[in-house]
């Protein structure tokens, strides 16, 4: 049988320039197509407009609620999500099928479901919604109760992440540190983490997008305090699609740079290796 890859002393054909051509011009338009929401955002707003809105009272309110809450998520979801990834990726857990699915659950399940189902987790009537009642918590319209929604919409595109991070980590590294007398613990802080950072930076990024922008979990479980998704849906809903943009707009301003710097920073790790 005749195989397709090529042989070790054939050069491998380089694509013709009319072929490059229409890759480029076919990315190109998958870009443009991509970039119109922002694009039309864009064309949209006026910085008299933005500057309006954000200077009413109480605008800038709802940007601190998201981004409290978004660092705290994240100060969770990185915490303990990165042993979990890591258990998960050297297989160091009974039924690692299991833990998967378990993980997956969550980002397979519509937020709106996922808020419906926290309320009979968390709710005021239920066993933990009693305990935290007695610590005089509440995780129903709270700042916590954003944290709770935010953790579970986005929790998963971390592990997952930085499980994928961790496995592509050869293990004979870790074992060569361990023969030079290197424990466990440092081991892992010296050999598996710098190489698995590149990838746990694009985890971290995707989680913070996820985070920040969570709506349907919070939509339900976390209707007050507004945080930036909820502001832009309660304007549109009161004032209009034109009033609810400058919103928007403070959205992608805090929500953005994070992961692109992560990303940045992760695509700059990859190329010196």
């Amino acid at each position: 049988m005749t195989s397709l890859a090529p042989s070790p002393g054939r050069a491998v054909p380089r694509p013709t320039a009319a072929a490059a051509a229409v890759g480029v011009a076919g990315a190109l338009v998958v870009v443009l197509v991509l970039l119109a929401p922002l694009l039309a955002l864009l064309a949209h707003l006026s910085p008299g407009g933005v500057r309006a809105a954000l200077r009413q009272p109480g605008a800038l309110d709802p940007l601190a609620v998201s981004l409290g809450a978004s660092a705290l998520a994240m100060l969770l979801i990185a915490g303990a999500g990165t042993p979990v990834a890591w258990l998960l990726a050297r297989r160091r857990l009974p039924a690692p099928a299991l833990w998967e699915t378990a993980i997956l659950l969550p980002l397979l399940m519509p937020p709106l479901v996922v808020g419906l189902l926290l309320v009979f987790v968390l709710g005021p009537a239920t066993p933990i919604g009693v305990a935290l009642a007695h610590l005089r918590l509440s995780a129903t319209n709270t700042f916590l109760a954003v944290v709770v929604a935010e953790v579970y919409e986005s929790a998963p595109y971390y592990v997952l992440q930085a499980a994928a991070a961790f496995a592509a980590v050869d293990p004979d590294l870790e074992d060569a540190a361990a023969l030079l007398g290197d424990r466990a613990a440092r081991r892992f802080r010296r050999v598996t983490l710098p190489l698995a950072a590149p990838g746990l930076a694009t985890a971290f990024a995707v989680s913070w997008a996820r985070a920040i922008g969570a709506f349907g979990a919070v939509l339900i479980i976390a209707y007050h305090p507004y945080g930036l998704p909820l502001q832009i849906w309660t304007t549109l809903q009161e004032t209009g699609l034109a009033s609810s943009l400058p919103f928007a707009l403070l959205l992608l301003a805090v929500a953005l740079p994070p992961p692109l710097a992560a990303l940045w920073w992760s695509a700059r790790a990859r190329r010196r290796r």
